[in-house]
């Protein structure tokens, strides 16, 4: 009876342990893929994080041009009020010339009549 005992606690270790075995060779599987999955998404973070930096970098370009035309456009629009303002000045002077070569040719001609 003592045998029979001695052997049943014997198969119920060996049958602990094969549990503990399996169990532990699961444990060992499910971290080999939560590895394989973290380096998996840890490289995908990377490229992730590269692409971000390069559509930043392409942003504070974009950003830079756009500063740039806009104080350009804003010179022209300065020359162009100038050069607007200018142009008036201009015509001003040519009526004022044109005026007064009118009344010299009046003149001219009161002259040649008398």
């Amino acid at each position: 009876m003592v045998s029979a005992r001695m052997e049943a606690v014997q198969e119920e270790g060996v049958d602990t342990l094969a549990s503990l075995e399996e169990r532990i060779t699961r444990a060992v599987q499910v971290v080999t893929n939560l590895r394989s999955e973290n380096d998996r998404l840890q490289e995908k973070l990377r490229t992730a994080q590269q692409e971000l930096d390069s559509i930043r970098a392409e942003r504070d370009e974009a950003q830079a041009l756009s500063a740039g035309f806009r104080q350009e456009h804003a010179d022209l629009e300065q020359k162009a009020r100038r050069l607007s303002e200018e142009l008036d000045s201009l015509r001003g002077e040519r009526k004022q010339v044109r005026s007064r070569i009118e009344k010299l040719l009046n003149q001219l001609d009161l002259l040649s009549a008398s």
